[in-house]
C-alpha cells in the first residue's frame, strides 16, 4: 500500500491556474502522492475556484487534496484535508468542525509543538524548515538533528519541508520520516513529471 504522505507537492500561489493544473498533473503522473494547495493572499472566492479545479483534476488520479489554512474552503470543495500553522485556528477547534476522517496536518518546528499536535488529533505534522528555502521568507531553519528528534518524539507521520531538492535529500533521516513536502523543486521544474519521478526513486 502506498504511503500517501511520501511525496507532497505544495503549490506556489503566483502560478496562474492555467499553468498550475498541467504542473500538478505532470507531477502526479511522476509520483506525487498528495497535493497541498497553498494560498496566502487570494480572496476567498478565488481560492475556492482554484481549489474546485484542482480537486476535479486530482479526483481523476485518486490523489488527496489538502487545503492550506482555510477549513471552510476544504469543507466546501470536499477536500481530503486541511493543513494549518501555529498561528491558525487551534487544532482542537478544527477537529470539532470537520469530519473525523478528514486529514488535518499541522506545521511544527519543536518537540513541544509536535507532541501537542499529536495530542490534539493531528493526522500528520509538517516539520521545517529543514533547509534554507526561497518559497517561505519567514521560515526558520531547524537546528541540526531536530527533525530526527521530533520524529522520534511522536507516533504520527512526520513530513519534512523546506528547501528540499534532489541534491540534499540524502541528508534527511528517511527511516524516521513518512515523507517530504516539495515546493520550488517541482513547481519551477522544466519537467515536473521527471523531477517528481526522480524524488520518488531517491526516496524509495
Amino acid at each position: 500500500m502506498t504511503n500517501k504522505y511520501e511525496l507532497h507537492l505544495v503549490t506556489e500561489e503566483s502560478v496562474p491556474l492555467e499553468k498550475l493544473l498541467p504542473i500538478i498533473e505532470e507531477a502526479v503522473k511522476g509520483g506525487v502522492t498528495i497535493v497541498q494547495l497553498r494560498e496566502k493572499r487570494s480572496t476567498g472566492k478565488r481560492f475556492y475556484e482554484k481549489a474546485k479545479s484542482v480537486k476535479t483534476l486530482l479526483d481523476q488520479y485518486a490523489i488527496p487534496l489538502i487545503i492550506n489554512d482555510r477549513v471552510d474552503i476544504a469543507l466546501t470543495v470536499g477536500a481530503a484535508g486541511v493543513h494549518v500553522g501555529q498561528d491558525d485556528l487551534p487544532l482542537s477547534s478544527i477537529r470539532k468542525m470537520v469530519p473525523s476522517a478528514m486529514i488535518v496536518g499541522v506545521s511544527t518546528s519543536t518537540i513541544k509543538e509536535a507532541q501537542e499536535a499529536e495530542r490534539n488529533g493531528a493526522s500528520y505534522i509538517g516539520v521545517g524548515s529543514v533547509f534554507t528555502t526561497q518559497s517561505k521568507a519567514d521560515a526558520n531553519l531547524l537546528p541540526n538533528g531536530m527533525l530526527a528528534e521530533i520524529a522520534q518524539a511522536v507516533s504520527i507521520p512526520v513530513v519534512a519541508i523546506g528547501g528540499i531538492g534532489l541534491n540534499n535529500m540524502q541528508l534527511l533521516p528517511n527511516e524516521k520520516i513518512a515523507g517530504i513536502a516539495v515546493v520550488s523543486a517541482i513547481m519551477k521544474a522544466g519537467n515536473p513529471y521527471k523531477v517528481a519521478a526522480a524524488f520518488r526513486k531517491v526516496w524509495i
